[in-house]
């Protein structure tokens, strides 16, 4: 007989290893490695058996593509990200920090379809019945027909599901209170959190019903548990924000039936969870123009233009070693064009502190944000008020030079739509004749060295702080 083969599993990161350790060498966590049994026969060497299996049909590549059909739930921000609604049959993880709404969020999915005459089951193992009847009624969503129940048992969920009309969308929350009888391990452990979510979208696949998984995050935003779950499941939404801003932004970092990167904005009021159709009017509302440091960034999130505001303050510093503080942007980038406008465009920025913050909660990580990030830099240190209808984008090279970004068109009709005159873009930036009919002047920059000496031309006063324009 065959020897049983053994593993031993770290239960935070999923790290498998030949031996019991005490401490986990991939995540550093200590006494997180458990033993597993892999069954007997699991090896295939030469003395494995093999069964032999049934041939089955191949298909050609030609053949009739008929797109998915989707289950929309009416509410627009929503259908966006899923790509215009659930596909029966697939399953998405939604993950997102404690308390940021993401159960605000799927009871008002669920509402809305099962009041189109779907039906709709809503698994809370973390909350009991009542607290989610409550909040639903705080909602003004009591009199929806979704069906209701607190349970953490996989094998029972499985059971109630199918019996009766097959469910249209059946909510888990969280797949991490979820445990099987399949494995052995505790609840929320990489071990239950896979085998749970196997059986759950076993049932997706068989019965044709959509899974949504709640899921934890780590301290790095990360959703926790097995990596093995997310590439499982057709599509990973995060529900983003920040506790301090009523935004909140549901992004798709993947999506099967979909495109990724797409993202929701919804505002976060008395009443639950709003959408917020124009959120670059909403971004934008109340900005002080007339402050030198804040310049407009004509951005993309998947698919969608978004006009947000970047603020940068430059100060000279009494430390040693001068501050960087960074909010919404990417850190490394920041350091990166703050040495091409000292080596390229002769700003002394050596000896100043350096703050820069994307105004509303959101995160600016695509390189098209560089130009605007340079102008509210180049604004505050020489003093110098961009006008209000202007705005940026393009990326910047380590040579100084401004290179080209995608969906400029997009990003110009954009800014038409909210009264902005004059885009700043890359000197080689192609355009067309639809991108001139926006109504907004196209002025091209080829090199940080010009952007800087047409803010500092405007400087008030003569305010020239560590100016010294050249290009090397």
């Amino acid at each position: 007989m065959a020897k049983a083969r053994q593993s031993f599993v770290c239960q935070s990161c999923g790290a498998v290893t030949n031996r019991w350790q005490g401490r986990c060498e991939s995540c550093n966590e200590w006494n997180t490695i458990v033993e597993e049994n892999g069954g007997a026969g699991g090896g295939f060497g030469p003395t494995a058996r093999v069964g032999r299996g049934r041939p089955f049909a191949l298909e050609a590549l030609a053949g009739d593509a008929r797109p998915a059909p989707r289950i929309a739930t009416g509410i627009e921000e929503f259908d966006r990200v899923t790509g215009g609604g659930f596909v029966p049959g697939s399953v998405a993880l939604l993950g997102g920090e404690p308390g940021i709404g993401k159960s605000t969020l799927l009871i008002q999915a669920c509402a809305a379809l099962a009041r189109r005459g779907e039906r709709v089951i809503y698994i809370s193992g973390e909350e009991a019945a009542a607290q989610v009847r409550l909040r639903a009624e705080r909602l003004g969503l009591s009199d929806a027909p979704v069906e209701l129940a607190g349970a953490t048992q996989v094998e029972d969920i499985l059971a109630t599901c199918a019996s009766g009309k097959r469910a249209a969308l059946i909510v888990i929350d969280s797949i991490q209170t979820m445990h099987t009888e399949a494995a052995e391990s505790a609840p929320g452990t990489v071990t239950q959190v896979r085998a749970s979510a196997q059986a759950l979208l076993r049932h997706a696949k068989l019965s044709g019903s959509t899974v949504i998984l709640v899921g934890h995050v780590t301290k790095d935003g990360q959703v926790a548990g097995p990596r093995v779950v997310e590439h499982m499941v057709d599509a990973v939404l995060s529900f983003e924000g920040d506790s301090a801003h009523h935004f909140r932004m549901l992004r798709a970092s993947k999506n099967r039936f979909g495109a990724t990167g797409e993202i929701g904005v919804f505002e976060m009021t008395g009443a639950g969870l709003a959408e917020v159709a124009n959120p670059s009017a909403l971004f934008l509302a109340g900005r002080d123009a007339a402050a030198p440091g804040a310049a407009v960034l004509a951005g993309m999130e998947g698919q969608r233009p978004m006009l947000v505001e970047i603020q940068a303050l430059v100060a000279p510093s009494s430390l040693g070693t001068p501050r960087r503080a960074v909010v919404g942007f990417d850190s490394n980038r920041l350091s990166m064009i703050l040495a091409v406008l000292e080596a390229h465009a002769g700003l002394k920025l050596g000896m100043h502190d350096v703050y820069l913050n994307v105004a509303g909660g959101l995160r600016a990580d695509e390189p098209a944000a560089d130009l605007a990030a340079a102008a509210a830099l180049v604004s505050s240190l020489t003093g110098a008020t961009l006008p209000a209808e202007l705005l940026f984008f393009g990326e910047i090279a380590l040579s100084g030079s401004v290179r080209p970004v995608i969906h400029a068109g997009a990003r110009l009709k954009e800014a038409g739509k909210l009264g902005f005159r004059r885009a700043v873009l890359p000197q080689a930036q192609q355009t067309n004749e639809d991108d001139k009919m926006s109504g907004v002047a196209l002025s091209h920059c080829g090199h940080v060295a010009s952007l800087v000496a047409d803010i500092a031309k405007d400087s008030v006063g003569g305010r020239e702080r560590g100016r010294a324009p050249r290009r090397d």
